[in-house]
């Protein structure tokens, strides 16, 4: 099955990159967007490639974080051509995602934009607090924590004729440990099961967070008892994802457990 018909522009600033008509999409990587429409479960009036424009490829450093242009590639991040302010978390998160040729086009903002409930960026940003996502409107620039950006399965705090520009990553401690784990039937399949634990103390930020839960990654609660595991993932787990449809909690716990190894440095990371 091929897409239905479509015009196509290639955007040059970030003015023309702004959708303004109904049915215009914008596009970078073309990684999820293209096969969804080639499957005619999305239809576009027209395409605009933003995947040049300056301020979305812009890779800006900070004392407090990292804000990398939405038009970044995962295979940038993975070869370490782009900063990594978490010291090569990211770089191993990135070096994870679907397979090398989906990496070398499929971009950090694509991704977010996208919102599929399953895919990496959305739960290792939220794990690393990457709370601020920049958009640009019509009203000019806002920011939304990254754990509020995703408000359903392949929905978004986006508004109309907006566009996700840049995210930014704060920088942690230099004592600070991180955990990511996912479950998959096969490499470069989206997850079934995902989890990432944060300890950062010189930050005071600790976190621990699951995805691939069909909808936005939930953000578990007293996230200090967890890592001390004063409170066992087979506790927590069934009780913060109360109510969902999943036949089993039984992988989410695995995963939250096996983050939690990563991060307290018991396991060692890994794909």
């Amino acid at each position: 099955m091929k897409a239905a018909a479509f015009d196509f522009d290639r955007a040059d600033t970030l003015a023309e990159a702004l959708v303004s008509e109904t049915g215009d999409k914008p596009v970078a990587g073309n990684q999820s967007l293209g096969p969804m429409m080639n499957l005619r479960l999305v239809r576009a009036r027209r395409l605009i490639d933003i995947a040049t424009v300056p301020e979305l490829r812009a890779i800006v450093e900070t004392p407090e974080y990292v804000r990398f242009g939405a038009a970044t590639t995962h295979a940038e991040v993975e070869d370490g051509e782009t900063p990594d302010p978490t010291s090569g978390w990211m770089r191993a998160a990135a070096s994870n995602i679907a397979h090398r040729a989906v990496r070398n086009r499929g971009t950090m903002g694509g991704s977010l934009a996208h919102a599929d409930p399953a895919a990496d960026w959305v739960i290792v940003l939220t794990g690393l607090e990457a709370t601020v996502v920049v958009v640009a409107g019509p009203d000019g620039e806002r920011r939304i924590p990254m754990a509020d950006f995703m408000t359903g399965p392949y929905t978004t705090a986006l508004g109309d004729n907006e566009l996700l520009v840049a995210v930014e990553v704060p920088r942690p401690g230099p004592a600070a440990r991180w955990g990511y784990w996912k479950f998959m039937r096969q490499v470069g399949e989206f997850a079934k099961a995902s989890a990432t634990v944060l300890i950062d103390p010189e930050n005071g930020r600790h976190l621990c967070a699951l995805g691939a839960l069909g909808g936005p990654p939930v953000v578990l609660p007293d996230p200090l008892a967890i890592i001390e595991r004063r409170v066992s993932a087979a506790d927590i787990v069934p009780s913060a994802l109360a109510g969902r449809p999943l036949q089993s909690f039984a992988m989410h716990v695995a995963a939250l457990e096996r983050a939690l190894a990563r991060a307290l440095g018991e396991e060692e990371d890994g794909a």
